[in-house]
């Protein structure tokens, strides 16, 4: 896919792709793609609250996957998208490679430009072990994916995981396009007075400028694996300004991701695209793909 920005909204930040453009200022224009919010087989009506809790330098979150379910999304809600002024990037999450499966045949039968698949989900036959944590489920999600549909595939890593430079060379093989990295990482907070997590979940995934570090360390070591492949890297974590989507373009990112920042300012993206800009011209740069994996490592 070409996208008119390196900028991509992350999905379960912005809605169905109707919701933040209620915003005033916004323009899609601004925006490469948009992520829709993640999108199971059946409708679910997400975790008991508190759902969101800011953190130091981040924020915590357990939604539980509210959705209303794919046949309604693609019914009811792509259609009132207009795909003339940017992509749209499905998001599948499920319990089971089956409904992996279902729902991503649902989207390929629609205007969706690209299939994003949420691999942290919970396996119900595995005792709830997350597809992603595991590189042969991942590898088994994707390649059961890729069977039902001709659309562009991006997998979505989990931080959560031993080796994700593993885990991404099995998804390559089994028929992965690109991948989004990284995911949120697991994390908790405590109401001291209550002596209770605060998420009603307990737990959650922690987003944000905490996570940044490791969200780029994640890129770094996924590059090493894409590049002779020519697979693309969606970076994200704790992107924020132009100078953090830089780092992850110089890590290997070809786009990045902004999730958590649009919650501190929803009209960023018109400052991130200017700095990107500015730096390309200052370094005389024709486009961010003569930047993307052009980091220099120190040696000993």
């Amino acid at each position: 896919m070409h996208l008119q920005s390196p900028l991509v909204l992350l999905s379960g930040c912005v809605g169905f792709g109707q919701e933040f453009t209620r915003v005033a200022g916004y323009s899609n224009k601004d925006i490469g793609a948009i992520c829709l919010k993640g999108t199971t087989l059946e409708p679910r009506l997400g975790n008991p609250a508190h759902r969101v809790a800011e953190t130091p330098a981040g924020m915590l979150n357990a939604i539980g996957l509210q959705n209303p379910g794919a046949h309604v999304v693609v019914r009811d809600y792509l259609s009132k998208l207009d795909f003339s002024e940017t992509r749209y990037i499905a998001n599948v999450s499920g319990s089971t490679i089956e409904e992996y499966t279902e729902v991503t045949r649902i989207f390929d039968d629609s205007d969706i430009d690209a299939i994003e698949i949420n691999i942290s989900c919970p396996n119900v036959k595995e005792g709830g072990v997350a597809f992603g944590n595991d590189p042969d489920m991942s590898a088994r999600v994707v390649a059961a994916c890729r069977k039902v549909t001709n659309k562009p595939l991006i997998t979505k890593l989990s931080p959560n995981q031993t080796d994700i430079a593993a885990n991404a060379r099995g998804c390559i093989e089994a028929g992965s396009d690109a991948f989004a990295v990284i995911n949120t990482l697991m994390g908790m907070a405590i109401d001291i007075n209550s002596r209770r997590p605060i998420i009603g979940n307990n737990q959650g995934g922690l987003s944000g400028p905490a996570i940044k570090p490791i969200a780029l360390l994640k890129v770094h070591q996924v590059y090493q694996v894409c590049k002779a492949h020519n697979i693309p890297i969606l970076g994200q974590g704790g992107i924020s300004s132009g100078e953090d989507a830089l780092e992850f373009i110089i890590a290997g990112a070809s786009a990045v991701g902004i999730g958590t920042g649009l919650y501190y300012d929803p009209l960023c993206c018109k400052a991130i695209n200017k700095t990107i800009s500015d730096y390309l011209q200052q370094h005389k740069l024709s486009s961010v793909t003569e930047l993307v994996g052009s980091l220099s490592l120190n040696t000993a």
